[in-house]
């Protein structure tokens, strides 16, 4: 009888490497391939640029691969136990990483029946992290980009969105990761918010900067990032202007917009009862909620209705109302705001948000809470993120800084240290890249 081989693999971007593990699985036995789906890759990684149903057609269709089968978890413990193969085969790139501790644990599993592990070597010259890299460049489609959220909502219990202002913001988004407890982080997506696409137009935010400026900042941004973009729409305007805004957002690749139930002249919600707000009926705003989903093409494009009431004191039991009057009403998530610094009407909303049995995305923008943890939003329930203004609001410090300090020392030598260089800011978006990719 011949021998059962389990590979477990991503198999995002395919490469020689791969072809190498499988071709030496093949030699030992028949070939049972584990591969991983987004939610076990998005748990210590990237979500894949594949979907999991794209990748099973590309793995099953490779020469050597007798069966490919579901693999839930990083961990290969439910899947071995259950196949009981004579041997595991992997390459031996994950003897250090974050797939250390998984390793270690396939080796004492394999023990309980006297399986194997066959490490084959590392293939030299081959870099995902060029690969993905180069995958960024390529770029992606609205179609793809506006698919991605939805994805990620079903991979990842919590996802963290940026805010981006211009292309350069918006590519600080895209690019930024750092190494957390072994996995690699990064942000999910990016918030554009209409605070900073004001401010830095210098005009204020009152909806004052019409929406073909907008798309004009949301041009330079899509032209520069891959990730999935929630566009934040104010007030929306009148429910005919807003299908305008949605189709034109669906069109473009967007994958939500944010819109919130205030009528009249808009005020930033953080000003709160400071100044006059006014918010919109329940019968109007699901009417113009209704209105915009029927205008949307696709399922993949989400509205999602921003809930003013805890911010104008309107009391928790209004809220909870307007969730189920507006998801009722067809919006696909809900964005639930507060100015309350320690975060417990927060926690308490999507508490009970839950008890009621209200499944959509919940949405939240910690800019008065951020004490609050991550881990914490995610342990209440909190499906989205949004760091919303944080990086024109770091940004406007550091070059009035630069001002003040050239004023004062007559010269520009003394700021140096804490400026990118000419030469590395030139490699920011080399031309070189441009032309290649036009030729």
């Amino acid at each position: 009888m011949s021998a059962t081989v389990y590979v477990g693999m991503s198999a995002d971007l395919i490469h020689p490497g791969h072809l190498n593990v499988i071709k030496r699985a093949s030699e030992l036995g028949r070939v049972i391939v584990g591969l991983l789906t987004d939610k076990a890759i998005a748990s210590y990684k990237r979500l894949p640029y594949l979907s999991y149903d794209q990748r099973v057609q590309i793995i099953g269709s490779i020469k050597g691969v007798d069966e490919v089968v579901e693999q839930n978890t990083l961990d290969y413990t439910d899947n071995l136990r259950k196949y009981r193969p004579d041997y595991v085969v992997h390459g031996d790139d994950w003897k250090v990483g974050v797939q250390k501790a998984t390793r270690s644990r396939v080796i004492e599993v394999l023990s309980e029946w006297g399986g194997k592990l066959e490490e084959v070597p590392y293939t030299k010259d081959i870099s995902s992290t060029q690969a993905n890299q180069f995958m960024r460049e390529i770029g992606t489609t609205p179609q793809l980009r506006m698919k991605r959220m939805l994805r990620l909502l079903e991979s990842k219990e919590t996802l963290i969105f940026l805010e981006a202002h211009n292309g350069l913001s918006a590519h600080i988004v895209e690019n930024t990761q750092v190494e957390v407890n072994g996995r690699t982080v990064e942000f999910d997506g990016i918030w554009l918010s209409s605070l900073t696409d004001s401010t830095a137009k210098a005009k204020p935010d009152i909806e004052y900067v019409d929406k073909t400026s907008r798309l004009q900042t949301l041009n330079d941004i899509l032209e520069t990032t891959t990730k999935p973009i929630i566009f934040d729409g104010d007030t929306g305007g009148i429910a005919e202007h807003f299908a305008f805004t949605v189709r034109s957002l669906e069109r473009l690749g967007v994958s939500a917009v944010i819109v919130e139930d205030k009528v009249g002249l808009k005020r930033n919600s953080l000003y709160g009862t400071d100044v006059e707000q006014t918010q919109d009926t329940i019968e109007n705003f699901c009417y113009k909620l209704s209105y915009g989903k029927r205008a949307a093409v696709t399922r993949e494009f989400l509205i999602i209705a921003r809930i003013e009431s805890l911010i104008l004191g309107k009391g928790m039991e209004d809220a909870l109302l307007r969730a189920q009057k507006y998801i009722d009403a067809g919006a696909d998530g809900i964005f639930i705001h507060s100015r309350q610094k320690d975060g417990k009407e927060i926690i308490e909303f999507a508490e009970r948000y839950r008890q009621m049995g209200l499944n959509k995305p919940l949405v939240v923008a910690p800019t008065s809470f951020n004490s609050l943890h991550q881990d914490v939003l995610q342990k209440a329930g909190i499906n989205v993120v949004i760091h919303a203004n944080h990086l024109l609001r770091s940004a406007y410090p550091a070059m009035v800084s630069t001002a003040e300090s050239i004023l004062r020392s007559g010269r520009s030598a003394e700021v140096d240290q804490s400026l990118i260089s000419v030469a590395e800011l030139l490699q920011l978006f080399p031309e070189e890249k441009t032309v290649d990719r036009a030729r």
